[in-house]
């Protein structure tokens, strides 16, 4: 009889939701910025049973191979703290709960194969495509398992405006690759529920499909809440060219992050070092 609750049966029996209450939760998800703090401005840190259980809920995440292929750099002391808000361009690294540097990781995988007396093969552009993508299931569950605690994060994607110094203060050695910082505390603004692209022209049935003109203008118009500022109606094209369009902000990051994968030995491309 004790095996009816176990394994699978027990995690139904905890799990099971309706689909409002699922919508209901992911509708609570924001991303937040500032968060409740001391009365001096230091972070209010997680308890360390919080703590433990967001980073169980990282190590349940989906891998590829059984590989694991992804580290969390967590950033505890102040004066770390205050390096990566700085190189970041993102002050909340410093008052957050808590944070972290989620990180591609094919290292320790290659450390374990020699440890067992086999040779790592040559794989770097699979190490940037399963590391990445196990990196971000990770710091999903994390984030998950933060907000099914009350609290709210912010994936930060500001760790391109120095690449290089964050990978050198973070000691980060080769086949570790940074992807973002994150960080997690209890909300102090009350951020408002961000629009998505209509569905029809993010999930395809059998085959891609291109939107038509008419429906890429009513995306860009359901968008344009996204990038309102007080006073100001949003202009979601404004703000996608700031960022995707000639001479934006991700042409200008582009060589470094070549540069940084040359270093960290994971280029497959021309120019391999």
């Amino acid at each position: 009889m004790e095996s009816l609750f176990t394994g699978a049966n027990l995690h139904a029996m905890n799990r099971d939701q309706t689909p409002a209450q699922v919508r209901a939760f992911f509708d609570g998800h924001r991303t937040v910025r500032q968060y409740l703090t001391q009365p001096d401005g230091s972070p209010i840190r997680m308890s360390p049973e919080e703590l433990d259980a967001v980073m169980h809920a990282a190590q349940r995440a989906p891998t590829d191979a059984t590989a694991q292929l992804y580290s969390f750099i967590h950033l505890a002391s102040p004066e770390i703290r205050a390096q990566m808000a700085h190189l970041t361009t993102n002050a909340h690294v410093a008052t957050a709960s808590e944070a972290f540097m989620v990180c591609a990781d094919t290292r320790r995988i290659k450390q374990l194969l020699e440890a067992a007396g086999h040779t790592a093969g040559t794989w770097p552009a699979i190490a940037v495509h399963f590391g990445l993508g196990d990196a971000v299931m990770a710091g999903t569950n994390l984030l998950t398992a933060a907000e099914m605690l009350g609290y709210q994060g912010c994936w930060i994607g500001g760790i391109m405006n120095n690449l290089i110094p964050i990978a050198e203060a973070l000691k980060l050695p080769a086949d570790v690759l940074p992807f973002a910082a994150l960080t997690l505390g209890r909300s102090a603004e009350n951020t408002p529920y961000r629009p998505r692209v209509p569905r029809p022209m993010v999930f395809h049935t059998d085959h891609y499909r291109d939107p038509t003109p008419a429906e890429l203008q009513e995306a860009l118009a359901v968008m344009n809440p996204i990038a309102d500022r007080p006073n100001k109606s949003g202009n979601w094209a404004n703000l996608l060219r700031a960022y995707f369009a000639q001479d934006g902000g991700m042409e200008h990051r582009e060589p470094h992050l070549v540069e940084l994968l040359k270093r960290q030995g994971m280029w497959a491309g021309e120019g391999k070092e």
